[in-house]
């Protein structure tokens, strides 16, 4: 990959930074309902926090949305449906599943956030950084996932086929942004080498969140 030309524009900043709102609007909306269906009193406090935290993390994008001259729900509308099919199509089944969907699942698009924030102003490109951080919540999953999965062989048999569907969609929902963004896939292009082609920019791209979901699995002991 190239280095950041941070010249990408405003405009890519508000379409990125729009994306990543609507991102946590719904990561606040996830966490408020995962905290509602913790098996433990512990974890579903921190998981409140943490949605908290999702609303708090919004507010920056707002700001430096205003900052560039935008106005937040008109740039976040585009991206209202993104994760809409891709929410439909994993709907998981017990709290494990759903714990793993969030840490793996929503991850290929924070990654993918991550990657087509590089070209742009290093102001953008940090606060993107910054919010996409982690705040505990990998932890958490890595800890009670790890630790369930080695008690039980056959339920980490069965969150490794899930987290194999997880990506398979994740970078279904990706293409489907690329194919319905110019401006992503703009951001795309100036985030590989120069000579890269479009195809192969895509192919690449999901080369590379391939192998962060493949490093997230592991971590959970886990096959990817």
């Amino acid at each position: 990959m190239s280095e950041p030309t941070a010249d990408a524009g405003p405009d890519n900043a508000l379409a990125v930074l729009g994306m990543l709102a609507y991102s946590e609007l719904a990561a606040f909306s996830r966490l408020a309902a995962d905290a509602t269906l913790a098996p433990s009193l512990d974890q579903r406090l921190e998981l409140s926090r943490m949605a908290g935290m999702a609303l708090e993390r919004l507010e920056q994008v707002s700001d430096r949305v205003g900052e560039l001259g935008g106005e937040l729900q008109p740039v976040m509308q585009p991206f209202a449906g993104v994760l809409v099919e891709f929410d439909r199509r994993t709907e998981p089944s017990t709290w494990w599943e759903r714990l793993l969907k969030a840490y793996v699942g929503y991850g290929v698009a924070d990654d993918f956030c991550r990657m087509v924030a590089a070209p742009l102003d290093p102001t953008t490109r940090d606060l993107v950084v910054q919010v996409l951080g982690d705040d505990g919540h990998a932890g958490l999953v890595v800890t009670a996932l790890s630790e369930a999965g080695a008690q039980d062989a056959t339920l980490a048999s069965r969150l490794a086929l899930w987290g194999r569907r997880l990506v398979g969609e994740s970078l279904g929902a990706v293409q489907g942004v690329l194919a319905a963004h110019p401006r992503m896939r703009d951001l795309l292009m100036q985030t590989m080498d120069d000579d890269v082609v479009p195809g192969e920019a895509q192919q690449r791209l999901f080369a590379v969140l391939t192998a962060e979901h493949s490093r997230r699995m592991e971590r959970l002991g886990l096959t990817p």
